[in-house]
């Protein structure tokens, strides 16, 4: 049986990701197959928090034009929730988004962007070279990598939420998964040890503290033996993780949407 949405689903990229097949795994297809009409973002993969939300109010216009609609449900992962509260917030979107549902956003900052800007093997002239000659690997217009770190700093993050507040009428949500050890995700070894070493539960990124936003908050843990980190709640891997499918989560957020009108 499909899942019928009032609105169509625009899903929202984050930081040094773009959307393509490999990046949303089998999300689009699986939602599609449920009778649910979905869109990418297309925003920058190190575009600004500002940058990127501009980029997304031209999508959504078109968006509505298109299906001749005045809303759009987001989904957004990572960094993708911050540049859509600005959108809702600061570009006064807020009329034409009925929901937004986040998953592993750093609402309150990271404390990973805190230590890179704090330590200055980081800004020193052959790393920042190197930085962006891989960045504008990404094809973005204007990549700028090290402007974005200091939006997510949790100091400017809690300016941003003072300047962000929720829009009434607009329904917020919030998702996130849990790494439990470090072996969950080689890549992510550094950062998880790091967090884990301040006794922050976190998914190798982003702190489950700082993921917490909206209305309801749903906490994607998995079996006791495997963790479940950042990217794979957008489904790189293609396959169930520690018992979780995560295109199942996605249509789990279809469902509430659904029985919420939206």
């Amino acid at each position: 049986m499909s899942i019928k949405l009032k609105y169509p689903v625009l899903l929202v990229h984050g930081l040094a990701a773009v959307d393509n097949a490999f990046f949303w795994g089998r999300i689009p297809e699986k939602m599609e197959s449920e009778g649910i009409k979905v869109y990418h973002g297309q925003a920058e993969a190190w575009g600004t928090i500002e940058t990127n939300a501009k980029y997304l109010s031209e999508r959504i216009d078109e968006i509505l034009k298109k299906e001749k609609c005045d809303k759009v449900n987001i989904i957004a992962h990572s960094k993708g929730g911050l540049d859509s509260r600005y959108l809702i917030s600061s570009l006064g979107y807020g009329d034409k988004v009925a929901s937004l549902t986040t998953i592993s956003t750093p609402h309150k900052g990271s404390i990973i962007a805190d230590y890179i800007l704090s330590n200055d093997i980081f800004f020193r002239p052959f790393v920042k070279d190197f930085v962006n000659i891989m960045v504008k690997l990404y094809g973005d217009n204007s990549p700028e990598p090290y402007s974005i770190l200091n939006e997510l700093s949790t100091e400017n993050i809690r300016k941003f939420n003072e300047e962000n507040k929720d829009v009434p009428g607009v329904y917020y949500s919030s998702y996130f998964s849990v790494m439990k050890k470090w072996t969950d995700n080689v890549t992510f070894y550094p950062t998880y040890h790091y967090l884990r070493k301040h006794s922050v539960i976190n998914d190798g990124v982003v702190c489950l503290d700082s993921a917490k936003w909206g209305e309801d908050f749903t906490l994607i843990e998995g079996d006791k033996s495997e963790g479940i980190c950042h990217t794979d709640m957008i489904d790189v891997t293609r396959h169930k993780i520690s018992g979780v499918d995560i295109p199942e989560v996605y249509l789990d957020i279809a469902k509430k949407l659904e029985k919420k009108g939206f």
